[in-house]
């Protein structure tokens, strides 16, 4: 039976939201989701300091 791939939310920074879901191998990831109109900007990560990274340094083009 493949892994049930659910976004949780774990945390907000600023427009960016870090959450975890599984991939299609059951592994655990972690996501970057920009949360501000018409952004579309989201990337998955290995670890959780990746992620805050990601959140922390991501600028929107759309502002």
């Amino acid at each position: 039976m493949p892994a049930r791939d659910h976004f949780h939310s774990v945390m907000r920074i600023g427009p960016v939201q870090i959450g975890t879901h599984r991939d299609r191998h059951g592994r655990t990831k972690y996501a970057a989701v920009c949360t501000a109109d018409r952004c579309g900007w989201s990337s998955d990560y290995g670890s959780q300091s990746a992620a805050q990274l990601a959140a922390r340094t991501h600028r929107c083009k759309v502002r």
